[in-house]
């Protein structure tokens, strides 16, 4: 914290930021030293959950938490007790605590405390072996500028939100909202083309709720590198496509309609072999349909509760945390797939029969296809066929009866059990 406030500090640059600190928050008197280092805002997660009645087991990737704060379990959920009342509380206390330490220091607003690393002293006090030889003047030193350099935020930043290039989609998306009429555009796109679809998803939203437009209701073609988290927050009825590449966080939050991204039809580039795409694709998604004809990155569907996806290959640690969904990798994984998995299925191509080595099994089994998956995973290929022009996948569907066996099924152990309890009871209802 004290680093980075000297560093902008020293650039002139402080004054057009705000600075967050978090790591073991609790009292005012944290908040107040974190202020005369240099932070505008303070993070506080282990306290409030406490608060809330966490007893710190260590469980939360597990879904087994006995006080019912990180599980989906109905029966671990009723044992939850907390009130938004009790976080409220705890925070008064904290302002309190830190109303008190501002009076003896003679601040009378947060403001003034901002970066006034002057005012904090070690206590030379404290006789131990183990303070002796440690020296604080480095994280206690006030940078050496003048009075005219800020050290908060005095500023605001033009982003240039104005120029984005949303604006031009919900511009020519209106004919689509007033007639319902399908809607195909064509638009280059750079990498400083960033979060693009997300106002467009925003104003469907608003005028049509979480239904969204019927599907392919807009269809936007693009050329060109996207910026970071293209497609995020996409929408049912809104179809997003790139020959091209794009960078990070593509299709974070969305919640349905269809991305899809592949190589430039001009390109050399062997799409199996290359990276198309960056990392953390798919982050948080709750629906929709995501095509990759290419390689990519790292913590591919992380996160993710219901969206479907094809990908060509992947980088290290897929599908963590995945809640549900399904997704299809048709060529080579990363280490420590499925870590945290604890719901949703993959389907992964093990041609060299190397997977197990790569598969974090803590928590999933590694199973053969049964007839039905290997239908809903022949579906899932004819649709990346459709959307990307995989030559892959084209491959892949010519001999689709040697193919198939090569695939295996990463399904969590617990929601097997829930879908099978499931069965159950529609056949005793059915009975």
């Amino acid at each position: 914290m004290s680093e980075t406030q000297q560093t902008l500090v020293l650039n002139d640059l402080r004054g057009r930021i705000r600075l967050q600190v978090d790591g073991q928050l609790r009292t005012g008197r944290d908040v107040a030293v974190a202020a005369l280092l240099g932070a505008e805002e303070y993070g506080f997660s282990t306290a409030p959950l406490v608060v809330e009645g966490c007893i710190m087991m260590r469980k939360c990737h597990l879904g087994t938490c006995p006080v019912g704060i990180a599980t989906q379990e109905l029966e671990l959920r009723r044992k939850f007790t907390g009130k938004p009342e009790y976080i409220v509380n705890y925070f008064f206390f904290v302002a309190n605590e830190l109303r008190e330490i501002m009076s003896e220091m003679g601040f009378k607003r947060l403001d003034d405390m901002i970066g006034r690393v002057d005012r904090i002293q070690s206590n030379r006090a404290i006789d131990h072996w183990k303070a002796k030889g440690l020296d604080f003047s480095a994280i206690l030193k006030r940078p050496d500028v003048p009075s005219n350099i800020a050290v908060r935020k005095v500023q605001d930043q033009d982003h240039g939100i104005d120029k984005v290039l949303d604006h031009k989609l919900v511009d020519l998306a209106y004919r689509a909202f007033d007639t319902g009429q399908p809607l195909e555009i064509r638009l280059p796109i750079r990498n400083t083309d960033r979060t693009v679809g997300a106002m467009l998803g925003g104003e469907i939203s608003k005028r049509f709720g979480g239904d969204g437009l019927p599907d392919d209701t807009i269809n936007i073609q693009f050329r060109g590198v996207a910026g970071q988290s293209f497609g995020a927050f996409n929408v049912k009825g809104v179809s997003l496509s790139i020959e091209g590449s794009a960078n990070d966080y593509v299709g974070k939050g969305m919640s349905g309609g269809r991305i899809s991204i592949r190589f430039h039809p001009n390109s050399r580039l062997v799409p199996d072999e290359n990276i198309l795409a960056g990392n953390t694709i798919l982050y948080g998604a709750t629906g929709g349909e995501a095509y990759f004809s290419g390689v990519v990155g790292e913590r591919f569907a992380v996160r993710n509760s219901g969206a479907v996806a094809v990908v060509e290959g992947l980088g290290d640690h897929g599908c963590e945390y995945m809640t549900g969904g399904i997704v299809v990798v048709l060529g080579k994984t990363g280490r420590n797939f499925a870590a945290g998995m604890s719901g949703g299925v993959a389907y992964v191509l093990d041609s060299e029969d190397q997977f197990k080595t790569l598969c974090n099994a803590s928590m999933v089994a590694l199973e053969k296809l049964e007839a039905e998956d290997a239908e809903i995973l022949k579906s899932l290929v004819e649709k990346h066929l459709r959307y990307t022009s995989s030559r892959l996948a084209a491959r892949l569907l010519g001999d689709w009866p040697g193919a198939v066996g090569q695939f295996i099924k990463v399904i969590p152990h617990e929601y097997r059990r829930v879908l099978e309890e499931m069965k159950k009871k529609e056949a005793v209802g059915h009975g």
